[in-house]
């Protein structure tokens, strides 16, 4: 298993501006809402693009919390991995890349944005389409 995942250098900057800009609390709430929404898009991220690691840390307990579980059976049945698998951690590291480039880029598209209805919005567009 793994113990910590680390953005890349690029997003260490993102997630701490996407804290400040949505206002929904610590680096990784954001980190966390990054993953989940990188995983609803209907892309495969290929491992041969994994980016550098020496970005924000996050311990899996911190990340995850008390849902860790969860998160990776999410990721498990994406890739149809098993939770022991060797290239988890890699993919819930590049998933984390995505998600925060996806927010950075829609975010920066918008002004005045409110974090409670960004995610309103986001989740409301995903059931009417579900």
């Amino acid at each position: 298993m793994f113990n910590q995942i680390s953005t890349s250098k690029d997003n260490k900057e993102i997630v701490t501006l996407l804290t400040r800009k949505l206002n929904l609390g610590t680096e990784n709430i954001i980190a966390r809402i990054a993953y989940s929404y990188s995983l609803s898009q209907n892309k495969v991220l290929d491992l041969n693009q994994i980016k550098d690691s020496q970005g924000k840390s996050y311990s899996k307990s911190v990340l995850f919390g008390d849902f860790f579980d969860i998160y990776i059976g999410l990721i498990c049945v994406k890739y149809n991995l098993y939770k022991t698998d060797k290239d988890l951690p890699r993919y819930i590291k590049m998933h984390i890349d995505d998600g925060l480039e996806l927010l950075n880029e829609e975010i920066n598209n918008q002004s005045n944005l409110d974090g409670f209805d960004f995610l309103s919005e986001k989740i409301q567009k995903n059931l009417v389409n579900f």
